[in-house]
């Protein structure tokens, strides 16, 4: 679909098309509901730069997952959690579970067990309706649906993925860019979670080696130096700030060093504490190694 003139800024260099773009978004403003924000708009790098969105955001947890693919079958049964009923009242805990749910429905899909991916789903909806972004969500909950009936495990990921993005698309047009950024944080919350568990029982290094991507764990720390300084006050931010400066001291390691049973153990730790933290649960304490 083309609007906006599309046609006429697609012969000005990038950098004006973006300029243009972004100029016509902010003279629509709020009189634009999320249904009719074109779709060229938001796939649009220099609009998407503009709103702090990067490729980093969508679609980071389907590519976290694909990492996770070197980790061979997931042990599914230690890594189902109950899915939360309730919603959190707080915005930030909301994103943080919303990017969790996601990550737990890849984890479904990776280990094809369709029958509970209904109850992530409504699950997802949910908490995507409270947060404003669930304009575009409801036809993925159907489409999620019929998928796994037909046991259609790549079509299943691609609407994983395509349900993050819609979601980052109502953040960027509702300007609630630290949104967007902990839905992401919160995918790779559980993802490296999931990571742990599979990698530590039994213990094997080169599965342990997938987790090591300090790069990730950096960004995710810088980005939460850049959230509004209400949200960083914030007591649950402000620990998941700590734990990720604690956390990328963990994986911070040489290339060629693997990691010990040792180290993925307090690594394992570290990022239960922060799961809990994140998604407003409430767990067992992981025992500390004497």
């Amino acid at each position: 679909m083309k609007s906006f003139g599309s046609s006429a800024i697609a012969l000005f260099s990038p950098a004006l098309k973006g300029i243009c773009l972004i100029g016509l978004f902010l003279l629509a403003g709020s009189a634009l509901k999320a249904q009719d924000l074109p779709e060229d708009l938001l796939e649009d790098e220099h609009v998407r730069e503009e709103f702090g969105v990067n490729s980093f955001t969508t679609p980071s947890i389907k590519k976290i997952f694909e990492d996770l693919d070197n980790l061979g079958d997931l042990p599914y049964d230690k890594l189902k959690r109950p899915i939360p009923e309730d919603t959190p009242s707080d915005r930030t805990l909301l994103a943080l579970r919303l990017g969790g749910l996601i990550a737990d429905g890849f984890l479904i899909v990776q280990s094809e067990k369709f029958l509970d991916l209904e109850e992530v789903g409504r699950a997802l909806l949910k908490h995507a309706k409270v947060l404003g972004a669930g304009t575009r969500l409801s036809g993925h909950t159907k489409s999620l649906l019929e998928h796994s009936a037909l046991g259609e495990w790549t079509q299943l990921k691609s609407e994983l993925a395509k349900t993050q993005r819609d979601v980052e698309a109502e953040m960027v047009l509702l300007r609630d860019v630290d949104a967007a950024h902990l839905i992401s944080l919160g995918g790779w919350l559980r993802a490296f979670e999931i990571g742990c568990v599979t990698a530590k029982d039994p213990f094997d290094p080169k599965k342990a080696s997938v987790l090591g991507r300090a790069d990730v764990c950096a960004y995710f720390l810088q980005e939460m130096t850049t959230l509004e300084p209400q949200i960083q006050e914030l007591p649950h931010i402000q620990q998941l700030t700590s734990d990720l400066e604690q956390l990328l001291l963990m994986l911070d390691v040489p290339e060629s060093k693997a990691f010990t049973k040792e180290e993925l153990d307090l690594m394992y730790q570290k990022i239960e504490q922060m799961v809990v933290v994140a998604f407003d649960e409430k767990r067992p304490a992981v025992a500390k190694n004497p």
